[in-house]
């Protein structure tokens, strides 16, 4: 068990003070067996009007609402947490799922259903091609681990991680094209490729412990998407349930991510958005800093959590 604590702080910069809309963030993990959120601070300026929801994929939502205007408005969040993920294990996957391919069982397949859909256009099957050489050329069945690993590493290996701060996320098309993009962008292309080969997939967004960059570690190897938010996907796999794969660092397992939202599409798992009213020209900046750190010594062996 790894005892952690992340640090996000986003500050937006105005030539002369405006008027904020409604702001919605997504900063709070994934309270779970495997990630026990131990304590939360929220700290906005200027100061907010905050409630709480749930989304439709049980995602917790604060919503900022506030009432005066500024030249600067900052989010500030500290959360402790445990974190009990481990990387490269070997899942226990259902015997009948445990080579591809396989059928989801009936009384799971209407759930998973949207998200075994594509969701975005590949008019000429580009995406398709890219991830059906995975499973063509063999004989007979494949292992369903070892498929969905390759793909991981070869997202990792054949594309390019970029740092791009507009809004959005490039369709997979695009990112195939461009042979590279952020951590959103290879988390999507990795989500529609195994989509187009009939497994459920959802967009995982939250935080990347990197090892390097907390200095933990001076042998470890440093991950891409440290130092922002991170963007991953997971697998419903039966026997072993949604997996994460982080296609942007090529590892399997969620030893060192930290689940903040999921959902069907990236859109729907936004860190933070909002808007402001001002002129045009008004907006000058934005710095985003985020600082996942260990704390303390971690704890021996594994426990068990429900």
């Amino acid at each position: 068990m790894k005892r952690m604590r992340v640090r996000h702080t986003t500050v937006y910069r105005y030539k002369r003070p405006v008027s904020f809309g409604e702001h919605r963030l997504m900063f709070r993990p994934r309270d779970s067996h495997d990630l026990r959120l131990v304590s939360t601070r929220l700290r906005i300026s200027p100061p907010a009007q905050v409630r709480w929801l749930h989304d439709v994929f049980s995602n917790s939502i604060a919503v900022a609402s506030f009432s005066e205007a500024a030249s600067e408005l900052s989010f500030e969040s500290v959360i402790d947490i445990e974190h009990y993920g481990l990387n490269d294990i070997d899942f226990p996957i259902a015997p009948y799922a445990s080579t591809y391919p396989f059928s989801y069982p009936a009384e799971e397949s209407p759930d998973l259903h949207r998200l075994v859909e594509r969701h975005y256009p590949d008019p000429e099957h580009k995406v398709d091609h890219w991830a059906k050489r995975f499973v063509q050329g063999g004989e007979g069945l494949v292992d369903t681990g070892y498929l969905l690993g390759e793909i991981t590493r070869a997202v990792n290996q054949e594309f390019e991680y970029t740092e791009r701060y507009a809004v959005g996320t490039r369709t997979p098309v695009e990112t195939l094209d461009n042979g590279g993009g952020t951590c959103r962008d290879l988390a999507l292309f990795m989500m529609e490729s195994v989509r187009s080969l009939g497994f459920a997939a959802r967009f995982v967004s939250g935080y990347l412990y990197d090892p390097a960059l907390d200095k933990a570690d001076d042998d470890a190897k440093a991950l891409q998407g440290g130092g922002n938010t991170h963007a991953w996907v997971q697998v419903y796999l039966p026997g072993a349930g949604w997996v994460e794969y982080d296609p942007t660092n090529g590892l399997v397992g969620g030893g060192n991510l930290i689940r903040v939202a999921v959902a069907r599409d990236p859109a729907q798992a936004v860190p933070l958005q909002g808007s402001f009213t001002g002129y045009g020209d008004d907006f000058l900046d934005m710095r985003v800093d985020v600082q996942v750190s260990r704390q303390g010594p971690d704890a021996g062996g594994r426990e068990t959590r429900g």
